[in-house]
């Protein structure tokens, strides 16, 4: 039986990479997968975008904008190519609740797996609507743990400036801001404390990741 699968974690913790193992091992079993990944992620507003890991990895993928039917489109392409075995979700944090019960009707009528992969809160610790609905009904959640500077678990994500400063205000996404974003753990996330942070040529490095 087919079921629905949440991957979560803070930001930077290899869930990109994750998902592209996951695809790698059903093609080693000539198998096709389907990967998804929400426009809002994307600089471009193409009908594909790429899926990139910071260890070089990369597959294109499918981008779906808020107000398209999951259900009507993963119907569509598995109509179109049998050998569909899995459907991956990049990014899911960005799902609409609709589209969150729509995966969840693909495992349970089409009986094919859903993986999503993302994080459970912004820079300012604000739940996204995906991964609430993911956290309630998926039916395997999987923490992709990273840590802290401190060397505890992170489950944060402290958004910070070009000189390593936290920042609280501003727009929920970032376009491009991975490199904006230090996991952290509670704790240092309430002081506003990403570590021991230096600049070097407008690129920030943390001896976190």
């Amino acid at each position: 039986m087919a079921k629905l699968y949440f991957y979560y974690s803070a930001m930077n913790a290899g869930k990109s990479t994750l998902l592209l193992q996951s695809a790698y091992n059903y093609r080693e079993r000539n198998l096709d997968t389907l990967i998804l990944i929400p426009k809002i992620g994307i600089k471009n507003n193409n009908q594909y975008g790429t899926i990139d890991s910071r260890i070089g990895l990369s597959s294109p993928a499918i981008a779906i904008s808020p107000l398209e039917d999951l259900f009507k489109l993963i119907n569509f392409e598995k109509l179109n190519n049998p050998n569909i075995a899995c459907v991956l979700i990049d990014e899911a944090q960005f799902l609409t609740k609709n589209q969150v019960y729509q995966i969840a009707s693909i495992v349970d009528e089409v009986n094919l797996p859903v993986l999503c992969y993302g994080i459970r809160s912004d820079f300012q610790a604000e739940p996204f609507p995906g991964s609430i609905y993911l956290l309630a009904i998926a039916d395997h959640l999987i923490e992709v743990k990273t840590i802290c500077h401190c060397g505890s678990k992170a489950t944060m994500n402290l958004r910070i400036d070009e000189h390593g400063k936290a920042v609280k205000q501003g727009e929920q996404v970032l376009i491009g801001g991975n490199n904006h974003y230090i996991a952290t753990c509670r704790k240092h996330f309430n002081l506003n404390d990403s570590g021991n942070i230096k600049n070097f040529s407008n690129k920030i490095i943390s001896s976190c990741q």
